[in-house]
């Protein structure tokens, strides 16, 4: 599942972690993005030393055995983490599914975290061009899934996701308990307050998408990226 910041990706590994059939691995390739950049993120040291940061290692790992005699693995990644020098090869054994979201509300929510915002922050020409990789590769559209008309119908799409995946859909995929997960990377005390405290899918509440000039720019950049995907999503 790839997805850039500020998006339901977490809730959805929760929904698919609470299967009881499946494996998760929460952004594998964080801590070589940080050892790389160099970047000053939340628990960046703690993130570095229990993660891998040799992005090989992570690859072999992630196409190695099914971990705990699951039979499905649910791999959460953030595009960004994909940077330009990794090998996209070992992409070709994994099945993709892309998880988009309004740049605009993905800057509004960005920007109140985090001081600064680039057009790499948010991920979404990673995520066109990781999708055209594995469309070349495989011959077929991967599967795209836009936030906001998910949580307008989890179950719904859920459903829909299921059934593209040939995976039986149960009901324990809409509801979990709050609370941490063994599974959750160490970044977690950091990021995931809305999500420790969530229980289920939480209504999108409406609201205008009104970008500061400051930001008007980088949204600009970002939409044709995203209208791109968004023509392609699961309806």
């Amino acid at each position: 599942m790839w997805s850039g910041p500020r998006n339901i990706s977490t809730a959805m590994m929760r929904s698919w972690e609470n299967r009881g059939d499946c494996a998760i691995s929460d952004e594998p390739l964080y801590a070589h993005y940080l050892a790389h950049t160099g970047l000053d993120h939340p628990g960046r040291d703690q993130i570095i030393a229990q993660g891998e940061a040799d992005w090989r290692k992570v690859a072999a790992r992630l196409l190695g055995p099914m971990p705990e005699g699951r039979t499905i693995w649910y791999q959460k990644h953030m595009t960004h983490h994909l940077l330009p020098h990794i090998a996209r090869e070992w992409l070709r054994e994994l099945t993709h599914v892309f998880l988009i979201r309004d740049p605009r509300a993905v800057v509004l929510s960005y920007v109140k975290t985090r001081p600064r915002v680039s057009v790499d922050d948010i991920g979404v020409l990673q995520q066109l061009e990781i999708y055209d990789y594995v469309q070349r590769q495989s011959g077929r559209d991967p599967l795209v899934i836009d936030a906001d008309e998910f949580l307008g119908a989890p179950e719904v799409q859920l459903r829909a996701l299921c059934g593209e995946l040939s995976i039986d859909f149960t009901p324990r995929m809409l509801r979990w308990p709050a609370g941490p997960r063994a599974s959750d990377g160490v970044w977690a005390p950091h990021w995931y307050a809305a999500v420790l405290r969530s229980t289920g899918f939480e209504p999108q509440r409406a609201r205008a998408l009104e970008v500061p000039p400051a930001y008007q720019d980088i949204v600009g950049q970002l939409m044709p990226a995203y209208l791109n995907l968004h023509a392609r999503r699961l309806k």
